[in-house]
Order: C-alpha cells, then structure tokens, then sequence
C-alpha cells in the first residue's frame, strides 16, 4: 500500500431507515409474502353489451310501418280512383215552391204544407247514385222548423237530371209570435227560409256498388212571401253540398 492510497470511512447514520430491497435479488415477485409489493392482475377488457330490443318497441315499430304502408295503398287507390272515373258532386235546385196550408188553429199552432220541386243532376259519366230510405227534407225559417218530408227511393243513372216533387207538413205549436214576425218579413217581401236535406245514398262504379254515404244539402231561400193557396217567388238560392260516411 502506497502513501497515495488513502482508506475514507464510510459514515453510518445510526437514524437512517435500513434500506432493505424490497425484492431480493434473484427472486420473484410470486414469492414475496402477503406483506410484500401488491401485485394487480390483468384482466382482458370485457365486450360492450349488447343492445336488446324489447317486444313491445318491435311491435310499435311495425305498426307504425302497416299503418305507413296502408296510407300509401289508399293514396295509390284514390288517385286511381279520381283518375279513371273523375268523380263530381251531384247538384240541386229548388225551383218552385207552393204553399197548400198556411193557417193558424184555434190552439194557436200553425199547420203548414209546401209543394216543392227540386232537380237533382248528375253529372258523372261513369257513376250513379241510389237514393236510400231514411232522407230528412225540412223547411226553417228563423230556428223554427215550419215542415218537412223525405225523398222517394230511386235510382239516378250517368249524367241524368230527375225533378222531384215533394209534399213537406208540419205543426208549429204557439205559433203567435211567429206569425207577427212573418207579417212583419212580407211588408219588406224578403223572407229568408232555410231547407235542409240529409239523403243516405249509394255511389255505384261499374257494376260494384259501394258502402253508404249521408248526403247533406243547405240551400239558403229567399221568398217574396207566405200565403196560403199563393206559389211562392223564389227570389235567391244559396245551396251547399257535401258527402260524410
């Protein structure tokens, strides 16, 4: 050992934690007891869950697609319809009424009866219109009904025009006030009058002849007067029509 070679302690720290290895060398870490490294395992990650339908969404979605697919079918039907037989709504006119009773009773009631005629057309080259039983004709003035009737079951063919004659009677009960506000309307001779008709009918394409439909018609009348034994002069009509199941 030379003069140039010089030993240097090593200075301990009595205080200093030991520094024992945690894993001694040359062994594993499935060898260290419980007090040892905590290990993790890994785990393969797990699949994403499948999304499940219920029953009930199945069901509401198809549903929803026959109801889709059905309004598509009566779309194709009706445009099919309107392009082969080019249906049209049959017209009407009163053309003369008549007045045969128009007098009050001893119980204050008012008996009335109109002759009326009317021209039902139709104009539809490839359909005709079976009037059924159970129409309902009447005449109001006022909110008061004063008569009514119904048509006759008949048969009207392509593109015919039929003039029907009806008889339409009523009873008006406490008829006083009524009458004075009639005297008043015939001083100016404008009297306005209502009739209403709801006909059930059959609409017949080809030879098949489909489901019933109510017929509605409101013509709105203005008369010169209402007198018995007297034709009334009709001085404007207003008719409006429509079809409903």
């Amino acid at each position: 050992m030379t003069d140039n070679q010089k030993i240097h302690p090593v200075v301990h720290d009595p205080e200093a934690p030991p520094n024992i290895p945690l894993v001694p060398r040359g062994s594993s870490r499935s060898d260290q007891p419980d007090g040892g490294a905590v290990i993790i395992p890994k785990y393969a990650p797990l699949p994403p869950p499948r999304k499940r339908r219920s029953c009930c969404c199945k069901c509401l979605c198809w549903t929803f697609f026959l109801i889709f697919l059905i309004l598509i079918i009566l779309g194709i039907l009706t445009a099919v319809f309107f392009l082969v037989f080019q249906p049209k709504i049959p017209n009407y006119s009163v053309d003369r009424m008549r007045i045969t009773q128009f007098n009050l009773t001893n119980d204050m009631n008012l008996d009335a009866s109109f002759n009326v005629n009317i021209t039902a057309h139709n104009p539809n080259k490839k359909i005709g219109i079976y009037y059924e039983n159970g129409s309902h004709i009447s005449v109001w003035y006022i909110g008061t009904q004063l008569c009514n009737g119904s048509l006759p079951k008949f048969y009207q063919g392509h593109r015919n025009t039929t003039v029907l004659n009806l008889i339409l009677t009523g009873q008006t009960q406490n008829a006083t006030d009524l009458l004075q506000s009639l005297q008043t309307q015939q001083q100016t001779g404008s009297i306005p009058l209502n009739l209403i008709a709801d006909v059930p009918v059959r609409l017949k394409v080809g030879s098949l002849k489909l489901m019933k439909w109510e017929f509605k018609a409101r013509c709105a009348l203005d008369v010169d007067s209402l007198r018995a034994d007297n034709t009334i002069s009709i001085r404007s009509s207003k008719c409006k029509y429509r079809f409903t199941l």
